[in-house]
């Protein structure tokens, strides 16, 4: 009889996993994720229409994911402002299928200007982004540590969840990069498993983004448009951070990462991961050959976000397998 009346109970929340994910925190859901070995993507947004498609491609395939923008959107591209995007957002949101993520705010910049980190935090949390990011990964590790806890202290009482960095995910900064294959072999810049411990227990933070051999896509000039580095991922040095940290990972640099090592990646203590050079080029592509109609590019735009997630990721349903784990 128990066995029924638990079938009958799964049966029930399967067919509300929708009202289970809008009641659910982002802290809850992204336990629930880590603890299944679920992905959540975080799409970047360059242009706002973008965020319309990819909620649209989250439901269809009910799946969940963040929308995510950071400085660059903004300042290189067409985001407008993280007003701009909170109000799109609202627009079209579905919060069973998608939260809002304020990504990578510096404490020193890819040039190595200072940046008014507080001022972005603040806006963010203020306008009701669900998360933020923080990173102070060019600073010393107390430094970063400092700045982290102040981030936290701004954020958690406003009930916004907050992402760190620790390490060096390269990419965006200017002038040539080292040939990627050195970068891996070297293990520059990869975090360290004993400071990332060290730093989850001092700030109390949400997520932490690691580098193992991700790296960021181009930002700025003609590289902006070429393909990505195929980069690999250290799995073993993945599974120390997992075991030190004891918090969902973030992959930071997602696109163009070899496949093998994604899944690797998901199962062994990475959570979120962050796509935006793919889906840029993507929507941008699209956007140029049909004569500058938005309706193509979203629509281009919408098969990608699916293929990435069902075809990359290996992933379906995701947001239905979160509810369940849930309830």
């Amino acid at each position: 009889m128990r066995r029924v009346e638990i079938e009958r109970s799964r049966l029930k929340i399967m067919e509300n996993w929708k009202k289970v994910m809008e009641k659910a925190s982002l802290e809850e859901i992204m336990k629930a994720a880590n603890h299944q070995h679920l992905v959540v993507p975080a799409f970047n947004i360059p242009y706002l229409p973008m965020i319309e498609a990819i909620i649209e491609s989250l439901k269809e395939i009910e799946c969940f994911a963040l929308i995510e923008v950071a400085r660059p959107d903004i300042n290189r591209f067409e985001a407008r402002s993280f007003a701009a995007i909170k109000k799109e957002f609202d627009r079209c949101k579905d919060t069973a299928v998608a939260r809002l993520h304020q990504d990578h705010v510096p404490v020193i910049d890819e040039e190595g200007k200072e940046v008014d980190w507080k001022l972005l935090v603040t806006e963010a949390v203020d306008l009701g982004y669900d998360s933020v990011m923080i990173d102070g990964s060019r600073l010393p590790l107390e430094d970063n540590i400092t700045i982290t806890k102040a981030v936290v202290d701004i954020a958690h009482p406003a009930g916004v969840l907050v992402e760190a960095e620790l390490g060096a995910v390269m990419g965006h900064e200017s002038g040539p990069m080292p040939p990627y294959d050195e970068i891996f072999a070297s293990g520059k810049g990869f975090t360290s498993p004993e400071d990332a411990a060290y730093m989850v227990q001092k700030t109390g933070i949400d997520w932490l983004s690691v580098a193992i051999g991700n790296i960021h896509g181009a930002i700025t000039g003609a590289a902006k448009d070429q393909k990505k580095v195929q980069a690999r991922l250290n799995i073993e040095h993945l599974k120390k951070l997992a075991e030190k940290t004891g918090i969902p990972l973030v992959l930071h640099g997602g696109s163009g990462v070899r496949k093998e090592y994604v899944l690797q990646a998901i199962q062994n203590g990475i959570t979120k991961i962050n796509v935006g050079t793919e889906i840029r080029q993507t929507y941008e592509k699209a956007y140029k050959e049909s004569g500058n109609q938005v309706r193509a590019a979203q629509d281009a735009l919408k098969e990608k976000i699916k293929e990435i997630i069902n075809q990359y990721y290996e992933m379906t349903q995701t947001a239905r397998k979160i509810a369940e784990a849930l309830y």
